[in-house]
């Protein structure tokens, strides 16, 4: 797994306006996951999987 995952979501919320915690819910059902991310949370294999899919998908 990299460790872009986190500098590549903020830069997305920025672009387009969306709260972390709109984002958390829209993506892995999850409202503190940026929050616990900027904390030093790392996330599953899976998760980190499929956020930077969704990012992919979503134009980031």
């Amino acid at each position: 797994m990299d460790g872009d995952l986190l500098p590549r979501i903020e830069v997305f919320l920025t672009r387009v306006g969306l709260s972390p915690t709109r984002f958390g819910r829209l993506v892995v059902h999850d409202p503190r996951f940026v929050f616990d991310l900027r904390a030093g949370r790392r996330p599953r294999r899976r998760v980190h999987a499929h956020v930077h899919a969704w990012l992919l998908q979503n134009g980031a």
